[in-house]
């Protein structure tokens, strides 16, 4: 397994994500910040420290699970049951900019499923996509507003986030395919 990322450049990426949050955005009043679970939301909760760090306003921030809203939840019938857990948006998203969060793109799929399950609680101004890890390979037509790193890799691999908050330590690490899975 290679590491890609460390815990200070992903502390690096967070804080230059916010400021072009902040230099887009032209103030803070219509921001919040929609974290996708699992590891969008701590991804999340960090860029709003960073924003409150740098200009001292509080952007609201929250949780969404997508769990109902995936498109293979029926492929695979006899499977494990699939594990809900709560989506906590404390705040009205009618009329504000959102910024949902999440830790990896791949092929969009989680993209627009949370997309689904956003627009369920109302009409917001606009949706703009932070995601720390760009890794190419979409399936689906969307595309992230900031990125912390783009990093390409192939269809086999995997890349594998680590967070202090869900997993003990940060890091950000490419898997390649076991030796006995390439044919």
């Amino acid at each position: 397994m290679a590491v890609v990322m460390e815990a200070a450049l992903i502390d690096r990426a967070l804080m230059r994500i916010s400021h072009e949050i902040l230099e887009r955005n032209r103030g803070l009043e219509e921001l919040a910040l929609v974290g996708i679970r699992t590891r969008g939301v701590p991804i999340a909760q960090r860029i709003a420290g960073n924003l409150f760090e740098i200009v001292r306003h509080r952007v609201p921030s929250g949780t969404l699970d997508i769990t109902l809203y995936r498109d293979d939840l029926m492929r695979h019938p006899v499977g494990p049951q699939p594990v809900l857990r709560r989506t906590e948006i404390p705040f009205s998203i009618d009329e504000r900019r959102i910024l949902l969060v999440d830790d990896v793109l791949f092929t969009g799929r989680t993209i627009r499923a949370a997309l689904d399950a956003l627009v369920d609680f109302g009409r917001p101004l606009a949706i703009q996509l932070v995601v720390l890890v760009d890794r190419g390979h979409r399936e689906l037509p969307i595309k992230a507003d900031y990125v912390g790193k783009n990093l390409p890799t192939s269809i086999r691999e995997s890349v594998q986030v680590r967070l202090a908050e869900t997993d003990g330590f940060d890091e950000v690490s490419i898997r390649e395919p076991a030796s006995e899975d390439r044919s």
